[in-house]
């Protein structure tokens, strides 16, 4: 076995696709373990927190110790990647996500539990920029990008609607540790799969000494920021911890923006994040998960309390939304992305998510599932789909080599953070409508039926007020892009480096057998 190079944006040799797209079905895996993880535990958390005598107080700890292990530590993962080599840091990252998987589905105790979710986010942040970064430097032809951006873009997107389903299944007919044993066989068969097949292109590596101010600046501001999200949820948003959090994130930010400017070899290269076209796609991005992740949870308590669904039925009732999803990515995504802008696809796809999100606001006790939701949900999924694929490659062409793993590593940070804003955020609408609504409706109501029916009249009425919010962030997401991304056609642009070296072309080593 041999490599020669060839430069990008050329012919590929052929005997070189079968590796990369062997390559994918191992990348899409691990990308559709870490996705499902964020959801499926969600489904099993009632249960597990009786089996191990959680709290009520702490058992927000189960999905808050795996989002501030992960959200804090993307950069720093995404740097490692980009030092270790996208190959090793991905098969590392699937052992020891795998491994905490094993000690999450043992746990004993609720502290057990919480190591374990904290074990899993830190390999989550060495997995995730790996995967998004070794598509950006395995598939270089426009075409073939296209395609593999599409797939991933599709798991990236409908896996956590997935998770409710597989979720739902494994709690209800088998047990709640089941949800994180699932992850094993997953984790084995793409570790595997990856040692075997994929041949990461050589010369990517940034082998610059480690950033260690920036590490640990970046690492606690996010941290700060993701937890005082988190503690709004609970304690409000006016609490004293609440508010030190997020002017401890603030502080340690702009120190951290601050000190990369001053360092020889930043942890982030401003570059990656200056530019205009990647800097609207992470801003728009964040945003537009802000909405996404709220109503998630929104419709999965309306189905559950209000409406009285089974996990099993909520999760099959997101289905359209992973057929919208899918369809939005891998058929539109795809098919356009080579020959129009990204804006002219990522800006009508939140609109369209803006339409779907629309019809949700209509939602009543009575609504019907056929009438209000399966519609909503389908063009939310469509919407985001579309605008999804042409997002996570953008984000990552023209980037050089050695920041793949950073630029890739922003992506996800923009949608953890924005996924702990949502959560937070919109839950504090919706909890403070509901509380209104009460107040003005339940006075003078005395028979026990009549309460019942105003308090769910006021939870759904807190869920569509906060659902307006999300119309309102999709929209804001579509004018970002408008003004931000004026890339031409991802077929019309070669895969070049950016920033000091913009005129190097990335070498493609092809594998001749």
């Amino acid at each position: 076995m041999s490599e020669t190079a060839a430069p990008a944006g050329g012919a590929v040799e052929k005997s070189g696709d079968a590796n990369r797209w062997k390559a994918l079905v191992f990348i899409a895996l691990a990308q559709l373990m870490v996705v499902l993880d964020a959801t499926i535990v969600n489904i099993a958390l009632p249960s597990a927190q009786t089996d191990l005598g959680i709290s009520d107080g702490n058992r927000q700890w189960v999905v808050t110790a795996y989002a501030l292990a992960f959200g804090g530590l993307l950069l720093f993962g995404g740097r490692l990647a980009d030092l270790w080599g996208r190959k090793r840091a991905f098969v590392t990252g699937l052992i020891g996500f795998a491994l905490a998987s094993a000690l999450g589905g043992a746990a004993t105790s609720g502290a057990m539990m919480f190591g374990a979710r904290a074990l899993q986010g830190v390999f989550g942040a060495l997995l995730a920029p790996a995967a998004l970064s070794l598509l950006a430097v395995m598939f270089t032809d426009a075409k073939e990008r296209a395609k593999a951006f599409g797939i991933y873009g599709a798991i990236a997107g409908g896996g956590g609607a997935v998770g409710f389903i597989l979720g739902g299944v494994l709690t209800e007919y088998l047990d709640w540790r089941w949800t994180f044993f699932v992850n094993i066989p997953f984790a084995i068969a793409a570790a595997l799969g990856a040692y075997f097949v994929i041949r990461e292109p050589e010369g990517g590596r940034n082998r610059s000494p480690l950033d260690i101010p920036g590490v640990v600046l970046s690492t606690l501001g996010l941290v700060s920021l993701v937890y005082g999200f988190t503690r709004a949820e609970t304690n409000g948003w006016s609490d004293a911890s609440t508010i030190s959090l997020f002017v401890a994130a603030a502080v340690l930010l702009i120190a951290f923006v601050i000190t990369e400017t001053k360092v020889k070899a930043p942890l982030l290269p401003l570059r990656v994040v200056t530019d205009r076209n990647r800097g609207g796609i992470y801003l728009s991005l964040g945003i537009a998960i802000i909405a996404m992740f709220g109503t998630f949870l929104f419709l999965t308590y309306y189905l559950q309390v209000v409406k009285g669904y089974t996990p099993i039925s909520t999760g099959f009732a997101f289905m359209p939304m992973i057929v919208g999803m899918m369809t939005g990515s891998t058929q539109i995504g795809t098919r356009l992305m080579t020959r129009v802008p990204a804006r002219m696809l990522m800006a009508p796809g939140f609109v369209v998510a803006a339409v779907g999100m629309f019809l949700l606001t209509r939602l009543e006790i009575g609504s019907s599932y056929s009438s209000t939701v399966l519609p909503g949900m389908l063009l939310l999924g469509l919407g985001m789909g579309t605008a999804f694929m042409p997002a996570m490659s953008l984000a990552t062409l023209g980037v050089e080599p050695r920041d793949a793993g950073v630029a890739s590593a922003m992506v996800n940070t923009s949608q953890q953070v924005g996924g702990a804003i949502g959560t937070a955020l919109l839950n504090t609408i919706a909890a403070s409508a509901t509380t209104a609504y009460l107040t003005d409706h339940l006075a003078g109501v005395t028979s026990a039926s009549q309460r019942q029916l105003v308090q769910l009249q006021g939870m759904v009425h807190g869920y569509t007020n906060a659902i307006w919010f999300a119309v309102g962030m999709l929209l804001l997401a579509a004018v970002i892009v408008t003004v931000f991304v004026n890339a031409s056609s991802q077929g019309s642009r070669p895969v070049t480096g950016s920033g000091d070296h913009a005129d190097e072309e990335l070498a493609v080593p092809v594998i001749a057998h």
